[in-house]
């Protein structure tokens, strides 16, 4: 019996063989559909982005030079799409002074801790919810980080750094509050 290799699958699918593109999509879909509901923050809107990230990624498969990049390469693309799908419809969400100052009683202590973080990363700007949700969603390193965004390392670097301050003060403004 042949063992079958991922780096295989994308040779195949890259010859144009749809079977094995679609295993190998199938495998990352639930890391796309996280990354697009993160930044669209709504089911369906997230649930287009996997779709079309699985057409523009069948589409440009051929374009794929290492096969031990497939996961950061369908992540780019669903990143692009979900920026794309924002512009669109242009539903940038910023957070208003109003829901900044709404405070959780005692009684909603209990809610569930990735709500909160999903809501820290909200303040975010686009560059900086990019490098932490490649950062700590999908474990990439930092060079990784640099050639899915295309930026220079030391960029990376200090997106990551400012957002994780920016995050460290708004947790810090909460507890301050709450006390």
């Amino acid at each position: 019996m042949e063992v079958i290799t991922i780096e295989s699958l994308i040779r195949s699918a890259q010859r144009g063989n749809s079977s094995d593109f679609l295993t190998l999509f199938q495998q990352h879909e639930e890391a796309i559909y996280r990354t697009a509901f993160v930044y669209l923050r709504n089911q369906d809107d997230a649930l287009d982005v996997v779709q079309e990230t699985a057409y523009r990624s069948f589409k440009s498969i051929s374009t794929l030079k290492e096969p031990k990049y497939f996961k950061t390469w369908l992540i780019k693309i669903a990143i692009s799409c979900s920026i794309d799908l924002l512009r669109k419809r242009q539903k940038v969400i910023k957070i208003t002074d109003e829901y900044k100052n709404i405070r959780l009683k005692q009684d909603d202590v209990d809610i569930p801790l990735a709500l909160s973080l999903k809501e820290l990363i909200e303040t975010l700007d686009a560059d900086e919810k990019s490098v932490i949700i490649l950062r700590f969603y999908h474990d990439l390193t930092l060079k990784e980080i640099k050639d899915v965004l295309e930026i220079p390392l030391g960029s990376a670097k200090t997106i990551l750094y400012r957002a994780l301050k920016k995050l460290r003060n708004e947790l810090f403004e909460e507890d301050v509050y709450e006390r």
